[in-house]
């Protein structure tokens, strides 16, 4: 397999994959959707860290010694799946107690708590924490190294290809939330968004605890 046809091969395995709504698509949207453009950037740069991990990790060989071990998989699991559904749980219980959920009020908004960094670490520990995305890896991305080819070096840049499809679609996401935002600054908008979203969210937490 050629260089060339490897990238474009793998581009669209992880381009139909993006595409897909999910996790991450859920957290970008709201927190953009908000109002909130500097943290949804961080979220996506957190999520993409994750994933340069997960590339680099994978083509060094230490996810497949992961994957290999039941239990440091179990366990990364179910910490991926606590911290889902405490995430999810928070998000709910502020809804349903006819409040804003704390980092959507317009007060935190104005006093500068819009970060990147702030997105960036839950960007990040949402993607570290989900030992799917380096099965993923550890299944798909040794497919696409040519042989007779550097397996660190191809594996990095197959990563990139991937990390630049979500950043592009991420893109798309952040612009689309913009025409919600006016719609969201109605506090029944806002509970109505994040009981989606905490629903969704807490969806994937009991998925990945029960192991589908």
């Amino acid at each position: 397999m050629a260089i060339s046809t490897a990238l474009w091969s793998f581009a669209l395995v992880v381009g139909l994959l993006t595409l897909t709504p999910g996790l991450d698509t859920a957290l970008i949207l709201r927190t953009s959707a908000l109002g909130r453009r500097r943290r949804a950037w961080g979220v996506v740069l957190g999520i993409q860290t994750g994933t340069l991990l997960w590339g680099a990790l994978t083509s060094l060989g230490v996810t497949a010694l992961l994957t290999a071990s039941h239990l440091a998989y179990t366990a990364l699991r179910w910490v991926g799946a606590a911290y889902l559904i405490w995430m999810a749980a928070r998000m709910l219980r502020d809804t349903f107690r006819g409040q804003p959920t704390s980092d959507t009020d317009d007060a935190v908004l104005a006093a500068g708590t819009d970060s990147v960094g702030g997105g960036w670490r839950q960007g990040t520990l949402t993607n570290l924490l989900n030992p799917k995305v380096g099965a993923f890896y550890v299944a798909v991305l040794p497919q696409f190294i040519p042989p007779g080819t550097g397996h660190f070096a191809m594996g990095l840049l197959l990563t990139m290809v991937h990390i630049l499809i979500g950043l592009l679609w991420s893109a798309v996401l952040i612009g689309f939330a913009r025409v919600l935002h006016g719609w969201l600054r109605k506090p029944r908008a806002r509970r109505l968004l994040d009981r989606i979203t905490g629903t969704v969210i807490g969806i994937f937490g009991i998925r990945l605890a029960l192991g589908d």
